[in-house]
């Protein structure tokens, strides 16, 4: 209905009462028009403004991009210099002055570009610059990993990077890289960006470019190198300095060739064997031929800052770093080493030495020394081995009794160090053994650790918890406990791997008595203009390990009688002038050998081996190859310095005799002395002795490991443990014969018995018989396993007369027995007194006889002296034989 003509006068109401009465039309699907085109509109608006904002952005960080026909064009690089903790002495130069040799493309081979593509950008033919997919990927998985876990540079962008720009990790910098690469493939060919980035690259040290590095690490033209060689340079420029070949990680230099070396079959740049052939290629690497003092030190320090700072900035940055490295006690490390290694060479086949030392209160490394001779590449000599993982053996073991003592038993804990499988039913046999193959029977935690004894360690570590004693050397500062379903029972006697730095630091918690502080290797670092960038300040140490348990290990580990009975009074774990503590481990196969020992200032951490990780000879262990080095070294640096002692635990009183280092009672056992077994209410009274013996039991069995001090456990058989360990010690107690030569038998008498007991019947005298005549014949039949040895005739239970040969038949006169009844028994014995028994009734009717009894001398009113005496004294009696 159309709307009427309106007066202007018409009233509002009435306007408003004619609409109400006016039927609308629907106005859904009109409104939905209209949010659609506001949100097409706002879209649009949106874009323009983003697409407004991205372009003055770029304009904005445009407008001092360099000139990329400039690319070659740089500034003067300046070196940078590593000092010694003084600051006067110069440890190494990086070397500003880069080493570059251009090459052209078409004079290398082939398989160069392919590998370098391969590995750094395989869709370096096909994008303009950058790769958006790779770089929207790569952000999804550092979003997913929080890290910058993976990169999406192009071979273009990487060139950028190096050429132009500053190694800044800002979003402002990648912008601008992209707009270079983007700009720069427009100005160059795909060819010309690869030949500019091969002679730009930096390949680590002073190395610049794929000619440059191939003449550094080859002493060749880059246009002679081999598919091997070509391959391992290519794997250097994701990190030069890591993956070094002169450096700590050539293993991974080497996996990353092999990788490589795949890539190039996978994208069909080489056949499959011809990656094989590569990958078995001896490869002889030039040395290095720098000034350098302390290298595994320096190249450890020049590790650390390339990850900090980038290896553009270390080459090129001018940095002065001091570093805390004492060069008194790095030289004489390195005199020691040389001096040790030959001899250990010749005698036990190892041709290699390690050793660091930290200042325990600062955390800082005093000196370092990675391997005998770091340009000696027969033996790896460039390894550090004090950054490499290796089995500590029974250095480990200090950390395991720790978390044992901090859950409340103590070092006067009574273990069984016996012979012990500690496979749970099901599982494989774990049955270790001591070093010298021993058993040394009840030993206390105490000597255990001392003397270093496998058997009570594994039963530490069951006690303090496999993961408790993980957790523990995370908060220690180990690294190389990240897959913990590989470790078990052996990891106290070594089965798993620790880093020397790492493993030495972790001994500074005890000498500074629970407290961590992460290894220091930097205390300065300045710029180029003297402006210190970085400075090392004491920090609030973190506590770790509580103070008394670490006193505890001190005592323990500086307390050399108790170790003497394994090592003996005089070994190389002590130092004459002052307290030290020192423990050694040893490999079961002999391919490594440690001591680490300490002061409360200073700690000190030896290997030996092979840095190819080959055997030694046997009987190289700890305490005869490493000890030697950790003591010369600890007497020449300490000369001269405060003696300092360790704080002494304060003493523990605990309930349970077994952790006081007693057996928990005594019992009195009756023996049967016939059998030696336990006696019987069959064993004859004179067959039986007392005997006080010790009660021999697990530890399992007085306590719960997880509450030591609690009360004692209602059921030990439910511990997974306690069948192995009581059946070991029970075992042990039988064939040793413990306490005083025996133990108290577990079976009962098996000689005296019921059939044993011999059987005998009187024959005569008869039952209920009337005896008139004084004289009498016993007369008995007997028969007895173990033979008759005699029979004991009773009446009333008097014994009247004894047999002891066969038919045991007795004539006897009776006497002193009233008429009357009277009980008449027979009691046969075997040899160890077996009794079987028969009696009866008889009657007595004898006559009464007069005695007639006359004193012969003296005679009557005799007088005697003293001198008379003895007096002989003489009487006639009749009927003699009833007296």
């Amino acid at each position: 209905m159309p709307i009427p003509q309106l007066n202007k006068k018409l009233e509002k109401k009435q306007l408003t009462a004619y609409l109400e009465k006016t039927p609308r039309k629907p106005r859904k699907k009109k409104n939905l028009r209209k949010i659609i085109s506001t949100l097409i509109t706002a879209v649009i608006f949106l874009i323009l403004f983003s697409g407004l904002f991205f372009f003055v952005f770029v304009f904005w960080v445009s407008k001092d991009l360099p000139d990329p026909d400039r690319l070659i064009e740089r500034a003067v690089p300046l070196s940078t210099t590593i000092y010694d903790r003084t600051g006067q002495t110069i440890l190494y130069e990086v070397h500003g002055e880069k080493r570059r040799s251009m090459v052209e493309l078409q004079g290398l081979p082939e398989y160069i570009k392919w590998a370098t593509i391969s590995i750094e950008d395989k869709n370096f033919y096909t994008h303009q610059g950058f790769d958006f997919l790779r770089i929207i990927k790569a952000t999804l998985v550092n979003l997913i990993h929080l890290s910058k876990y993976q990169g999406a540079s192009t071979i273009t962008q990487q060139l950028i990077k190096n050429a132009i720009l500053t190694p800044e990790k800002t979003y402002s910098r990648k912008i601008k890289e992209l707009i270079l690469s983007w700009q720069m493939e427009r100005k160059f060919s795909k060819d010309e960006i690869l030949k500019m980035y091969l002679n730009e690259i930096p390949y680590g040290s002073t190395a610049y470019g794929i000619e440059s590095a191939a003449k550094n690490y080859f002493g060749k033209p880059a246009g002679g190198l081999s598919l091997a060689e070509a391959a391992v340079l290519t794997a250097l420029p994701k990190a030069p300095t890591y993956y070094s070949p002169h450096g700590n990680h050539k293993d991974e230099l080497l996996a990353r060739q092999k990788m490589i070396l795949d890539l190039m079959v996978k994208y069909g740049y080489i056949k499959e064997e011809e990656a094989e052939t590569a990958k078995k290629e001896p490869l002889n690497f030039k040395p290095p031929g720098e000034n350098i003092i302390a290298p595994h030190f320096v190249m450890y320090v020049k590790e650390l800052l390339s990850e900090k700072y980038s290896e553009k900035m270390v080459e090129e940055g001018g940095f002065k770093v001091t570093t805390t490295l004492d060069l008194y006690k790095q030289q004489i490390a390195d005199e020691v080493i040389k001096d040790w290694v030959p001899k250990n060479e010749k005698k036990y086949s190892a041709t290699n030495a390690a050793l660091v030392t930290i200042d325990p209160k600062t955390g800082q490394i005093l000196a370092m020394v990675g391997s005998r001779d770091y340009f000696d590449e027969e033996h790896d000599g460039n390894v550090n081995v004090t950054l490499r993982p290796r089995q500590p053996g029974s250095s480990f073991k200090p950390l395991v009794y720790a978390l044992a003592f901090k859950k409340g038993f103590t070092p006067e804990t009574l273990l069984f160090d016996v012979v012990t499988n500690f496979a749970v039913e099901g599982a494989k046999d774990y049955i270790p053994h001591n070093y010298d193959s021993q058993e040394h029977g009840p030993v206390t935690m105490r000597q255990a650790l001392a003397g270093s004894l496998n058997i009570p360690a594994v039963k530490t570590l069951y006690l303090a918890g496999v993961n408790n004693v993980l957790d523990q050397a995370e908060k220690m500062g180990y690294t190389t406990f990240t897959e913990r379903n590989r470790f078990g029972l052996s990891l106290v006697l070594g089965g798993a791997e620790v880093k020397l730095l790492e493993h030495t630091n972790a001994y500074s918690v005890f000498a500074r008595e629970g407290y961590y502080q992460m290894p220091v290797a930097i205390l300065k670092i300045e710029d180029s203009a003297g402006k210190v960038i970085e400075e090392y300040k004491e920090t609030r140490p973190t506590q770790v390990l509580d103070t008394q348990v670490c006193r505890q290990i001190n005592n323990i580990l500086s307390d050399n009688s108790a170790r003497a009975f394994i090592f003996g009074e005089n070994n190389y774990l002590t130092l004459p002038d002052r307290p030290v503590a020192a423990k050694t481990g040893t490999t079961n196969d002999y391919h490594d050998a440690w001591t680490i020992g300490y002061t409360p200032s200073l700690v000190t951490g030896v290997w030996v081996g092979n840095n190819d990780n080959s055997e030694m000879k046997r009987g190289a262990d700890g305490s005869k190859i490493a000890a030697p080095i950790w003591q010369n070294f600890m007497k020449r640096v300490l000369i001269g310095t405060p003696v300092e002692s360790f704080n002494p635990p304060a003493p523990t009183t605990p309930a349970k005799p077994i952790l006081k280092g007693e057996l928990p009672s005594t019992v009195m056992v009756k023996i049967d002395k016939a059998s030696g077994k336990l006696a019987t209410e069959l064993t004859p009274p004179n067959w039986i002795e007392e005997k006080q013996f010790k009660e021999v039991h697990c530890l399992l069995h007085y306590v719960n490991k997880d509450d030591p001090q609690g009360p004692l456990p209602e059921n030990p058989a439910s511990d997974p443990q306690y069948p192995r360990w009581e059946e070991a010690v029970q075992r042990w107690a039988r064939e040793s014969g413990f306490a005083k030569g025996e133990m108290p038998p577990t079976e009962y008498d098996d000689l005296h018995t019921k059939e044993n007991q011999p059987q005998v019947k009187l024959t005569y005298p008869l039952v209920n018989q009337t005896l008139t005549n004084d004289a009498i014949t016993f007369n008995v039949e007997t028969t007895a396993p173990r033979g008759v040895k005699r029979i004991e005739y009773y009446i009333d239970d008097k014994l009247v007369a004894e047999s002891i040969s066969a038919p045991f038949n007795y004539n006897y006169i009776i006497s002193g027995f009233d008429n009357g009844s009277h009980i008449f028994k027979a009691v046969a014995y075997d040899d160890i007194d077996n009794a079987g028994i028969d009696w009866m009734t008889i009657n007595f009717v004898l006559p009464e006889i007069p005695i007639d009894f006359k004193i012969l001398n003296p005679i009557n009113n005799s007088s005697f002296g003293k001198n008379n005496f003895p007096l002989p004294i003489s009487a006639s009696v009749n009927y003699l034989n009833k007296i």
